[in-house]
């Protein structure tokens, strides 16, 4: 997409003053004409305030309702989620500020996440002929977003379904840093002007500034390698905030699909940091707010101060699927002749205070409802129920369904070919710890809730030394516990804040796992078929894309030989392996290739 193509767009069809031609234009805050005049002369006080609120990692989420369980959504903290909570919210505080000192912007991370998303990008696709119009797309237009920042998740299923759900949008998606490969042009707009029109007569520009995570580049590569490039956020913002400023900005707020941390996942594969946007805040001058994305946490207010001015950057982060809703709050004074930001500051309003929003789900309960039938569709039987709950520290048969099902499906892929006579081995992690099979009849939700990511499946060539020291990083995940004591499984896992999904249990070999001892030299009796594990052996790995691509930093198989790869998403693999086996029956599959140890001695016999 040309430069000037989106420019045009964004200017002429996107930046009409918010609220023109509405009724009541003289009110501010629900306040009359007379907020507007000051020390009593009736002249305008040349004072104004205004709300921007913020969404952030919806994933697909409408409705406070969980497709895997089939039920409305709970947590431990009774969160509720989904849009048509966030719609009544948006309601209210639009009611109490007046809906033109308002703008409504998302930090990316909406069309992946869900069974709702995925019917749509799949099953029933927006990008088929006559296709239907994406739910996320239906319930942002009817809630009237401003804009929305790209999240990484959104290339999962690929450019020409991202592509759909921006034309249906009635907002721009923004990306600045989202650039040609060849051209190094930004291939989305990169930031929208808003004009707030003002009892004074004089509009206020707000400039919404998109920037993206440059881990699209690894987690997404097989979509956007060649085509698309991610360069840093601190970069592309010191390059883009300036401009606007001389553009006549008055306030530049940032949405950043970017957690605040200064850390990343992918260790040295990229030059850019994951979450950036407290160094955003501090680098680059001209930032007066960001809404945070990417790191599902909830910020209320963080403060910055950038290193250049010494002035302070408002941060906020709404949590994650339609949990919170941040507000950000401007005050602004007239003064040498421009308007400058006074007072900024940031709360967020929780969605389990409000009830959904009648009109979004009344406009989107066809939709819920087809997915609803879908995902209850039977597609076998269990002989016994299954569970994740213990998968982070048990070697559990649910987790060696994943790793028999991905097994299978290489071995067949590879039979008669070169590498046919190589062992396979296969990874696989705990995703969610509430994930389970029943006994009895399977669904499609069940299968489904074993596999939330739209990961598919490759086969890459590992040694021995390299599978060891795979192993090693993985096993950094435990805390390190020394022997005899007792132990507490609730503060075991996610050393360092590593998460679930960044541990992986290996197949098709046993090994212990010794917490007791470093980081680094914790895997103990690694053997494959009953003999150590000879370091040049060669062996074929099942591995899902996120971590072949290099997603969490595990070491050697991204730059591993690939000797065969899947285009279908291996939550689809193993709903077709339970279709084909009819029945499910962990004594066939399941077996204890792990253990966690101290000093020799299992830490849960």
């Amino acid at each position: 997409m040309e430069l000037d193509r989106w420019d045009r767009r964004t200017f002429l069809g996107r930046s009409a003053a918010v609220g023109a031609g509405a009724a009541g234009a003289v009110m501010v805050g629900g306040e009359a004409l007379a907020h507007g005049r000051g020390h009593g002369e009736g002249r305008p006080v040349n004072r104004y305030s205004f709300s921007v609120m913020g969404t952030t990692d919806l994933h697909g989420n409408v409705f406070n309702w969980d497709y895997f369980t089939d039920r409305e959504y709970d947590d431990a903290a009774h969160n509720d989620i989904g849009l048509a909570k966030i719609s009544t919210l948006v309601d209210q505080v639009r009611r109490e500020k007046g809906r033109r000192n308002t703008l409504l912007i998302d930090a990316g991370d909406t069309i992946q996440g869900t069974q709702l998303s995925y019917y749509y990008a799949k099953v029933d696709p927006i990008t088929a002929r006559r296709g239907p119009v994406h739910p996320m797309a239906k319930a942002m237009n009817a809630i009237g977003y401003d804009a929305a920042a790209l999240g990484n998740h959104e290339f999962n299923y690929g450019i020409p379904v991202l592509r759909k759900f921006e034309e249906q949008c009635d907002f721009p998606l923004l990306g600045a840093n989202a650039l040609d490969a060849k051209s190094l042009r930004p291939v989305f707009p990169p930031y929208v002007m808003k004009r707030l029109r003002t009892p004074c007569g004089r509009d206020v520009r707000v400039a919404v500034l998109g920037l993206t995570n440059p881990g699209i580049a690894i987690w997404d590569k097989a979509h956007v390698a060649g085509k698309m490039v991610f360069p840093g956020l601190e970069e592309q913002a010191a390059k883009w905030v300036p401009r606007l400023r001389s553009m006549g900005a008055d306030v530049v707020v940032v949405s950043a699909h970017s957690g605040s941390s200064g850390t990343s996942s992918y260790g040295d594969q990229l030059p850019y940091v994951e979450n950036a946007a407290g160094l955003v805040a501090e680098q680059v001058p001209g930032i007066d707010a960001i809404l945070v994305g990417h790191a599902h946490v909830e910020i209320a207010e963080h403060c910055v101060v950038n290193k250049a001015t010494g002035k302070r950057v408002v941060l906020s982060e709404p949590a994650k699927w339609g949990q919170r809703l941040t507000v950000f709050d401007f005050d602004l004074v007239w003064e040498r002749g421009r308007w400058a930001v006074e007072r900024a500051g940031s709360q967020v309003l929780n969605s389990n205070a409000v009830p959904e929003d009648p009109k979004v789900v009344a406009l989107l309960r066809r939709e819920h409802r087809k997915v609803v039938a879908y995902v209850n569709q039977v597609i076998g039987t269990s002989v016994v129920a299954m569970s994740t709950a213990e998968a982070p520290w048990r070697d559990e048969p649910i987790i060696d369904l994943i790793n028999r099902v991905q097994t299978e499906t290489v071995v067949a892929a590879l039979a008669g070919g070169a590498y046919a006579g190589l062992p396979v081995l296969s990874q696989a992690s705990c995703f969610s710890r509430t994930a389970g099979i029943p006994a009895g009849e399977v669904t499609i939700r069940d299968a489904a809730g074993l596999y939330p990511f739209e990961n598919t499946l490759e086969a890459r060539l590992l040694t021995g030394a390299q599978l060891k020291e795979y192993l090693e990083y993985s096993a950094r995940y435990y805390v390190r516990t020394a022997a005899g004591g007792p132990v507490d499984t609730a503060k075991l896992t996610n050393a360092d804040g590593i998460p679930d999904y960044n541990y992986d249990a290996v197949s098709g070999v046993t090994y212990d796992i010794d917490i007791s001892r470093p980081v680094g030299s914790r895997i103990v009796g690694l053997s494959f078929g009953g003999r150590p594990v000879d370091p040049a052996a060669r062996f074929v790995f099942a591995v899902n894309s996120y971590r072949a691509s290099g997603g969490g930093a595990f070491p050697h198989v991204a730059g591993a030989e690939q000797v065969w790869a899947d285009s279908d998403e291996i939550r689809n693999t193993i709903i077709g392996w339970v279709r084909e086996k009819g029945s499910v029956d962990p004594a066939e599959f399941a077996s204890v290739g792990w253990r966690l140890t101290r000093e020799g001695a299992p830490v849960f016999p």
